[in-house]
């Protein structure tokens, strides 16, 4: 919007007095139909000079005509229930267009016989402009304002109509027919909501202007509808900023709802603080907030990831009154889910149902969404579950968003089931959710399943992109399969499909994955030839390759060619140097590059920290891990599944089972699952210190996860179960033993 608009429309809404209307009009001339009526007033700013109606004088009828007239309206008045085409079907051959008006003058008074007998003339030929305006003037002067709307919209609704030619008879005919047929200025409103309708936005502004000339004003509801359609059009925000200026010069008194259509526009145009401006002018000219205004302008602030504002907002709605609505809570959880504040975006479902308020499937999507996204999947099921038990209905996007974050994680029997299930539905995958299934396939080495899932995905008529080749091509290269993913390669470009950074780095990675360091770096090379420069993903790539195999010059030499390079190595790219210092023995080499990421205004996250607290966990030293851990948290870095599940085994081994046993519960409440070393490791802890409730408590929730723990943590309750007398329990827990230890072995033993 340019500046000079922006002035206007402010400089408008404050509460000047040339603006405002109060004390101009004569007192017999200052009322108004409010709440969907009509206005009628004078706009002369003092002048009463209106435009009287005229006066209506049909053609006069010769006697053969009158004779005509009499005989139809005699005919269809004594009917009893027989049709009236029966009644009058003697007259078929004598009626013509202008014997309509005449027999409506006559039977004007009995609206239902009106409706029949124009239904009847139109079967007959198509009633002219005057007649249709005269049965609209009767329905509205019966209160029948559908019927006039639907003969009005019939009208409008011709193939091919000439919309200015149209609009100038039609306001003509209804001008006319106004006086002696209704008088109710609601058909003015209605045949403007018909033009609005029809998306005739500048007809319906010329019969607005035209009505000032009579003293009439459209009503305010039927403005708003103009307003709304006016803010979709190429030009609609100088639009409706333009009307909505100068509509209450012309006598329109906007209503909340009218603030709210403009707040919608600014807020569509990116126009936030302009809107928030406007809301705090709304009471100044009489108009009161509600949660739609309030709601609006928050989502706009959400889209901006402005938080503190949403935070202040909410607050000025709990002063007025004013309770939140599932559209506020749905905008304020995918601003959380977006900064990556997913359990505080739970807090605010559950603040939602304790006020009453029913979430929705948005609201338990986007939950979903943004646990999958953080890799907390059993949070995310967690919501999936809940939300089938209250009879929410998982969608397309609800299913999709589950299945990739089992995807991600690696849990592709829980991926397929959902998949399955999502089948039974009736719900059709899209290309998204056949990728992701061939990617978790791919990244688990099952290239069989990964393959028929691509089978069945062009058999349902779905095309395979180049992400979904990728895909298929990164699992090969993981495998060993370079030669057959090459051949995917040809057929990518047989196919027309081109292939793209981020295929080559698939295949980098591939090589690197199966230990070809050397390929990769020739490929590397190839691909600047190929006109592909390599990115942050390749150079890192390469880099994590050479941590892992203990060759950490050439991973440094790696990093220097990427800076002289220009490319800014990502947090990723520090922690797999870290991960390689580390893993390397060489921590105060690692405790540098932390500090140095901390220096340059670098920040680490939960990945970052976790080898090193590792390395100190696996040495014992506690209080160097508590150190690190503080100094994480301090930087406002959230702890990761694999934090917990570290310091757990830490405390565990520095016999720390009170601290242990708290990074449990804490885990637990915020979603995240201990792993089996973590579970075997407490238990441990536990059984050491004769804590035999809790280990056996652990123990129960670990062989619920399907977790399988230590052997002779087994031996341990099985012993004490039998001399407990528990022969059901003894067995069972025999049979597991059997089952994970003996037929587990010789399975592995015979691939």
């Amino acid at each position: 919007m340019k500046r000079c608009t922006i002035f206007t429309f402010y400089h408008c809404l404050q509460p000047n007095t040339h603006h405002s209307n109060v004390g101009i009009f004569p007192h017999c001339l200052r009322f108004f139909f409010f709440r969907g009526y009509l206005s009628q007033r004078s706009f002369a700013l003092g002048s009463t000079n209106t435009r009287p109606f005229p006066d209506y004088s049909p053609k006069r009828p010769t006697i053969r005509d009158l004779e005509i007239v009499h005989q139809i309206s005699t005919a269809i008045k004594l009917r009893c229930s027989e049709p009236l085409r029966h009644t009058l079907k003697p007259f078929e051959s004598k009626f013509r267009p202008d014997h309509l008006i005449w027999v409506l003058m006559d039977i004007r008074s009995d609206y239902r016989l009106v409706l029949d007998f124009f239904d009847w003339a139109c079967l007959r030929r198509e009633p002219n402009l005057e007649a249709r305006c005269i049965v609209v003037q009767i329905s509205v002067a019966a209160k029948d304002l559908k019927t006039a709307h639907g003969l009005i919209h019939d009208f409008w609704a011709k193939p091919n109509l000439d919309a200015s030619i149209a609009f100038t008879h039609f306001v003509e005919r209804l001008i006319y027919t106004y006086k002696d047929w209704s008088s109710d200025p609601h058909v003015f409103d209605i045949f403007f909501q018909v033009l609005v309708e029809a998306r005739k936005l500048n007809e319906a502004r010329k019969l607005f202007e035209k009505l000032l000339n009579y003293g009439l004003v459209i009503s305010v509801d039927s403005c708003n509808l103009y307003l709304s359609r006016l803010s979709n059009t190429c030009d609609g925000l100088r639009m409706v900023v333009k009307s909505f200026t100068e509509f209450p010069e012309l006598g329109i008194c906007w209503n909340t709802a009218s603030y709210n259509i403009m707040i919608h526009c600014l807020c569509h145009f990116g126009k936030i603080k302009e809107a928030h401006l406007l809301l705090l002018q709304m009471e100044l000219r009489g108009c009161s907030p509600d949660v739609v205004s309030f709601s609006t302008i928050i989502n706009g602030y959400c889209y901006l990831g402005e938080l503190q504002r949403v935070l202040k907002l909410i607050e000025e709605m709990q002063i007025k009154g004013l309770k939140p609505n599932p559209y506020t809570y749905n905008s304020i959880v995918r601003l959380l889910c977006k900064t990556s504040k997913v359990v505080e975006a739970e807090t605010i479902l559950r603040e939602m149902m304790n006020q009453g308020i029913v979430p929705d499937n948005v609201i338990y999507t986007t939950l979903i969404d943004g646990f999958c996204k953080m890799g907390n999947v059993a949070a995310a099921y967690r919501l999936f579950d809940e939300m089938r038990g209250l009879n929410i209905i998982p969608d397309l996007l609800t299913y999709t968003a589950i299945i990739c974050g089992f995807c991600l994680t690696g849990k592709m029997v829980e991926a397929e089931k959902l998949f399955h299930e999502m089948l039974g539905r009736g719900l059709e995958p899209d290309e998204i959710v056949y990728t992701a299934l061939i990617d978790g396939y791919c990244k688990a080495g099952e290239m069989k399943k990964a393959f028929s899932l691509h089978n069945n995905m062009v058999q349902m008529r779905l095309t395979p992109n180049v992400v979904t080749y990728t895909a298929l091509t990164d699992g090969l290269c993981k495998s060993g399969e370079i030669e057959t993913a090459n051949e995917l390669l040809h057929e990518m470009c047989r196919k027309g499909l081109q292939l793209n950074i981020y295929t080559y780095n698939s295949i980098v990675n591939g090589l690197c994955k199966a230990g070809n360091i050397l390929q990769a770096v020739k490929l590397m090379e190839d691909m600047e030839v190929a006109g592909f420069h390599p990115d942050t993903f390749t150079y890192t790539t390469i880099m994590d390759a050479y941590c892992k195999s203990g060759e950490m010059v050439k991973a440094h030499e790696l990093l220097r060619d990427m800076l002289d390079k220009g490319l800014q190595p990502s947090v990723v790219t520090f922690n797999v140097l870290m991960n390689g210092f580390c893993m390397s023995g060489m921590i105060e080499d690692g405790e540098k590059l932390l500090k140095w990421m901390l220096e340059k205004g670098l920040k680490p996250n939960a990945a970052t920290y976790n080898p090193l607290i590792k390395q100190h966990c696996l040495r014992n030293n506690m209080r160097t891990t508590a150190k690190i851990y503080k100094g994480m948290c301090a930087q406002g870095i959230t702890p990761d599944g694999n934090t917990y599940n570290i310091l757990l085994q830490g405390h565990c081994k520095a016999r720390n089972m009170k601290e242990a046993w708290f990074l449990h519960k804490e885990m637990v409440q915020k979603g995240f699952n201990l792993t089996t070393s973590s579970y075997n490791a407490l238990i441990k802890g536990f059984l050491k210190r004769k804590k035999y409730l809790e280990a056996r408590e652990l123990f129960e929730e670990m062989r619920r996860g399907g977790l399988v723990a230590d052997r002779e943590i087994y031996y341990f309750f099985v012993d004490i179960n039998f001399e407990e007398g528990n022969t059901e329990i003894t067995l069972e827990l025999c049979d597991a033993a059997i089952e994970c230890y003996l037929v587990g072995k010789a399975t592995d033993e015979n691939k």
